[in-house]
């Protein structure tokens, strides 16, 4: 009777094994593979660009609608030949040159249309600061010194009549040769009263300028 060889057995079962592992490892690939081909692919990555607000030239605050004009850089020189208040006497009137060599007069007229029922009453609104993209503020230039190149009369803060056309507030404002992006400061009282004006309590908005 022939003897069992025990260490062949033991070879074929190990033989055995390891194929069956290769083809389960094989089987566990294909499907690992077919699964993704099966995947819906993932969708581009689209890159996020931060929104660019749209510049505003108009806005109604309460029943007056306020609206950009015109503005015009001056720059360092309010030249007497260019006086549009003729009380002024041309031969007695002299050029105004900037005090800075590193800033220009900008002159900005902004209109005020009252859109509303009633009239309303002088003094509840006003043209106030230019203000520049890093926030820095520019007061309007007062007085004497720049009256010649402001139109007679010059309207702001007038009466306002229901209906009619915008009223026109020109100023002149002395800013930096560096500053861009140029808004401009808009004022009335609340419920278009001039008492609250006065007193502080205020509706306000920044209306952007386009300078030439």
């Amino acid at each position: 009777m022939p003897k069992l060889n025990f260490k062949d057995s033991s070879g074929q079962a190990s033989r055995l094994l390891l194929v069956l592992a290769v083809v389960v490892l094989v089987a566990v690939l294909i499907v690992y593979l077919v699964m993704r081909m099966a995947e819906k692919p993932p969708s581009p990555v689209v890159p996020v660009t931060p929104e660019i607000p749209l510049p505003i030239y108009e806005q109604q605050l309460g029943d007056i609608r306020f609206l950009f004009m015109s503005s015009l850089d001056r720059g360092g020189v309010l030249r007497a030949s260019e006086i549009t208040n003729k009380q002024y006497n041309y031969s007695g009137q002299k050029d105004l040159n900037i005090s800075n060599s590193g800033a220009k007069f900008i002159q900005v007229t902004i209109g005020a249309q009252n859109k509303g029922r009633e009239n309303i009453e002088q003094s509840a609104w006003r043209i106030e600061n230019i203000v520049d993209s890093q926030g820095r503020e520019f007061v309007p230039l007062e007085g004497y010194s720049v009256a010649a190149w402001l139109p007679d009369p010059n309207l702001c803060g007038a009466l306002l009549k229901p209906a009619f056309d915008p009223t026109p507030c020109t100023k002149i404002y002395e800013v930096s040769k560096e500053s861009m992006g140029f808004k401009i400061r808009v004022e009335t009282g609340k419920e278009n009263e001039s008492n609250n004006l006065s007193s502080g309590k205020i509706d306000s908005f920044l209306i952007d300028l386009i300078v030439k």
